[in-house]
């Protein structure tokens, strides 16, 4: 792979700009990761984040909605901004030779937002389509369930909330979440692409230079909710989803963790696929992946299947996340490594994609990886390492929530499902 050259600074506010050189490109990228996500919201009011994100777009600085759009438009930035659990996300694509304009007009955005009174409803209804999208999405409802109820109710909620908080939040409201929240002391503004990093650095320290930091929220974190769940729905489908404690990103032995979970669920060749649907044709998808928060993470396991079949859909899967501690085969591990390079390629070659990953890079471990060295842990990765590692931390204590018209239980524990 290329050697990848990156760099970072820190201004005298806290906001940070770390940025990697691809001068093989003719585009750049920024991704901009402002400490103002949903676990801020106000317990009464969930949704406010994702609500002021869409709000601080509605005019800023110079610009009134409509000109804030032709403005990006005119700079052929393809953009786009999100809530999340820890943050508000503001990204865009565009060629190197406009990454300087473009973010001259998200610092409008992060500094200068107008919240129009009069673009208030149409703002709660974009929201509103938002949760409405989301509800009819079962499998999308039934892990984040799952979400809720292992990490808790601080640590799991969506970002998006209900059509009854969105519809309590106020002007007011989102004008007090900005000012508590939108803040330049731990803001992450990632670039990647075909860049100049001295220009680059001078440029975004005269954009935001006289914006000053600001204490972090208090959070109350509130407790997991532990167990089997369902969530009763009239359905030809029952939803299945569990999750059992794995590592967050930081933690050292992260990618053994992925490593296993990627033979578990990494392609058609992988565990559950092959047991679950190939052998048994017991479900249309069966999936597991890597959760992780700043300082915990999980392993979520998701299943849609048949009514008639589900309780032994669930009692399958387990039965192979079960399993799993007695170890993967060489075979397993050498087809999980050629996927996870081919996954590092296509991010060598997408400037979006690394102006992502760097941010995220930068807010979990104060540093970036680099696609070089995250190569030097794949191939470090042995079958004797990951089954170590297995035979340590066996899948357990499983969390499950299930969404259809009758419950289901963890046979081997006699344990039933509670209301979610």
């Amino acid at each position: 792979m290329t050697t990848q050259q990156i760099f970072h600074h820190t201004y005298d506010n806290g906001l940070t700009l770390v940025a990697q050189s691809m001068p093989w490109l003719e585009s750049a990228a920024f991704s901009i990761a402002v400490p103002a996500g949903c676990r801020f919201d106000p317990e009464e009011k969930l949704g406010t984040a994702n609500f002021t994100c869409e709000m601080v777009q509605r005019g800023c600085g110079e610009y009134n909605s409509r000109q804030f759009i032709e403005a990006l438009e005119s700079l052929g930035v393809d953009y786009n901004s999100s809530a999340s659990l820890y943050g508000t996300n503001f990204g865009g694509a565009m060629q190197s030779a406009q990454l300087h304009d473009a973010l001259a007009i998200y610092a409008d955005v992060l500094q200068r937002p107008i919240f129009p009174e009069d673009q208030l409803e149409d703002g709660r209804m974009v929201c509103f389509q938002e949760i409405a999208a989301l509800g009819d999405d079962l499998a999308q409802r039934t892990l984040r369930h799952l979400r809720l109820k292992h990490y808790g109710s601080t640590d799991g909620r969506n970002c998006e909330g209900t059509v009854e908080s969105v519809q309590s939040i106020t002007l007011d409201d989102l004008k007090a979440f900005y000012e508590q929240c939108y803040r330049p002391n731990g803001l992450v503004i990632a670039c990647a692409g075909k860049l100049d990093w001295e220009p680059l650095k001078r440029h975004v320290g005269n954009l935001f230079d006289g914006w000053q930091s600001k204490p972090d929220p208090e959070i109350i974190v509130q407790p997991a909710q532990h167990g089997v769940h369902h969530i009763k729905h009239e359905s030809e489908q029952t939803h299945i989803a569990v999750a059992y404690p794995g590592l967050h990103y930081a933690h050292e032995d992260y990618y053994l963790n992925r490593g296993a979970v990627g033979v578990l669920s990494g392609g058609m060749s992988s565990r559950l696929f092959t047991e679950v649907r190939e052998k048994r044709g017991l479900c249309y998808t069966v999936f597991a992946s890597c959760s992780t928060l700043r300082e915990k993470g999980a392993v979520l396991c998701y299943s849609g299947t048949s009514n008639d079949r589900a309780q032994e859909t669930l009692d399958v899967i387990l039965e192979e996340l079960k399993k799993l501690a007695q170890g993967i085969t060489e075979d397993e591990l050498r087809r999980l490594k050629v996927q996870i390079r081919s996954g590092l390629i296509m991010q060598q070659e997408s400037c979006r994609g690394r102006a992502g990953s760097i941010a995220g890079d930068w807010l979990h471990l104060g540093r970036v990886k680099t696609l070089d060295e995250i190569n030097e842990k794949i191939n470090g990765l042995t079958v004797k390492s990951i089954n170590e590692y297995l035979a340590a931390n066996p899948p357990r204590d499983f969390d499950v929530v299930t969404l259809g018209p009758q419950p289901l239980e963890l046979k081997e524990d006699g344990v039933s499902a509670t209301p979610a």
